[in-house]
Parts: C-alpha cells; sequence; structure tokens
C-alpha cells in the first residue's frame, strides 16, 4: 500500500503517566498515535480520552509484538517512530528480592524493550529511516538505595542503546535515551505493590525502611515535573531531522548527571544515600 504521509508512532505502556500524556499530546500535534497498552480493559479508557488508535500490547509477549507492527504497517505502509515507555519499578533491597523478581523485572523493562527493538530495526532499514526512543530514567545514570532490580534494568537500556547507536551508525535510524527524573505518575504506587507482592518485609534487615516507605502517602522529591514535560521532549525528537543521542529530562537528572561526572564513587555515594 502506498505510505501516509503522515508522520506515525507507536507508543508501549500508555495506560497511566508519561505514555498516556505523550499520546495525547502527539496526537494534538498532528502525529498519528498508535498508544498500546497491556491489559485490553484499559483501551476503552484511551479511547475516552480522544486517542484514535489504541491497541493491546504486552511487551513481554512478542507475537503481540509482531500483531501491532503488522497492523500499523498494513494502515500506513511505515513505522516513523518506536517509543518504548512501556515499564515498572521493583522495590526492595537485592539481597531481598529473589532471581525470579529479578527475571520478572527484566522481562519487560529490558527484554520486553530488547524484542520491541529488535523486531522494527528491519522495518526500519527495509525503509530507509526511522527513530526509536528508549525511556532509560535518572536511575540509568546513579543508584539507589533499594531500588536495585529498577536500577539494574535501566542501566541494561543504557548499554543496549549505546550498542544499537554504533550497529545503526551511517543509517538514517536513530536511537535515543530519554534519562527522565521524578515525573507525576503511578510509578511509586506500583513501586510499594511489588514491595508487598515480593519481599517477606517480615523477615528483612530493611523491615523498618520497608515499613517507613510504605507509611508514606507519596514520595517528597525535588525536582518533580508533570508528564508534559517528557511528552514535550518526545514531540522534539519526533520534529528533529537528527535528534540527540540523549535528553535529560527534570532538573534531578541534569544535577545527578553532573554530579557523577565531578564526584568520587565515595562521595556520590554518600550523596545518593541521602536522597534514598
Amino acid at each position: 500500500m502506498e505510505k501516509s504521509k503522515i508522520t506515525n508512532s507507536i507508543i508501549t505502556g500508555c495506560s497511566t503517566g508519561i505514555g498516556l500524556e505523550t499520546a495525547k499530546y502527539l496526537q494534538s500535534k498532528g502525529v498519528k498515535v498508535y498508544a498500546t497498552v497491556k491489559c485490553e480493559d484499559d483501551i476503552g479508557m484511551l479511547k475516552e480520552f480522544g486517542l484514535k488508535n489504541v491497541l493491546k500490547l504486552d511487551v513481554t509477549k512478542p507475537n503481540e509484538i509482531s500483531s501491532v507492527i503488522d497492523r500499523v504497517l498494513k494502515d500506513d505502509g511505515k513505522i516513523d517512530i518506536w517509543f518504548n515507555n512501556a515499564g515498572y519499578g521493583q522495590a526492595g533491597a537485592l539481597e531481598d528480592i529473589s532471581t525470579d523478581v529479578l527475571r520478572e523485572q527484566f522481562e519487560t523493562n529490558v527484554f520486553g524493550l530488547h524484542e520491541s527493538t529488535r523486531q522494527i530495526i528491519p522495518i526500519m532499514r527495509k525503509q530507509g529511516y526511522g527513530k526509536i526512543i528508549q525511556h532509560s530514567s535518572v536511575l540509568g545514570l546513579v543508584s539507589l538505595f533499594g531500588r536495585g532490580a529498577y536500577n539494574a534494568s535501566k542501566y541494561a537500556i543504557e548499554g543496549l542503546t549505546d550498542t544499537l547507536r554504533l550497529e545503526l551508525k551511517g543509517t538514517e535510524i536513530y536511537p535515543t535515551l530519554l534519562n527522565t527524573g521524578p515525573i507525576t505518575s503511578n510509578f511509586r504506587k506500583t513501586a510499594m505493590q511489588k514491595l508487598k507482592e515480593n519481599v517477606d518485609i517480615d523477615g528483612s534487615i530493611f523491615k523498618e525502611n520497608y515499613l517507613k516507605n510504605l507509611e508514606k502517602k507519596k514520595s517528597k522529591v525535588p525536582f518533580n515535573e508533570e508528564p508534559i514535560s517528557v511528552a514535550k521532549v518526545v514531540y522534539q525528537i519526533v520534529m528533529a531531522k537528527k535528534p540527540k543521542p540523549r535528553y535529560y529530562i527534570t532538573k534531578a537528572t541534569t544535577l545527578l548527571g553532573y554530579l557523577k561526572r565531578i564526584l568520587s564513587t565515595s562521595s556520590l555515594d554518600r550523596v545518593l544515600m541521602k536522597i534514598g
């Protein structure tokens, strides 16, 4: 079929927060958005928000990734932007996290992202262009106490994307990292739920720390921003002829990225323990 002249994008993890806000914002700017959600029950909700193209996609299932790609190619004959946004945070000290729980964290945050990326690259090579946006984090640059599983997943995304950039050198396919800092979302709520589900809190040396975190209504995080901050950067990437390799989002990311470059490891650890 003939390719659509309208820029299109596929965004994973659009049920809430950054994914939802980005999908709405890009659509308002004239980008054709395919907003995807893990749970089929969320499709109706997104359509009530005015999103026109909502598809089910669990990134841990390769066949669902393939189905979404086939659907978009059938509709438009191309895929301009793929935004790997789906992910969650597993809270808990590393000694309290089983290998199976760590593996589950990686299934979504890393392996799902990798499978999506691996499937989309041949399409973009064939059409000769494309942009792949990888949602990393400030915790892909520095680590915080009690977030080891999530930290590790984001560090993995950094390594995968840095390598991918080298492997795509000389093409018009651009992989880009988003290092987001604290953004208003359901992230903490999910992390606390995962803590209760997957960690033996009563049997842990960190029990007091866990209970204190669970009692908090919300985290007091400096430099917090709203999801629209991310949506606007994604739109910059969509519009850029050649996007930057990475974008720092929030002052927290800028500050901690700078401190990592100038401080010794021991000095940075002291700063991070105060934050954690």
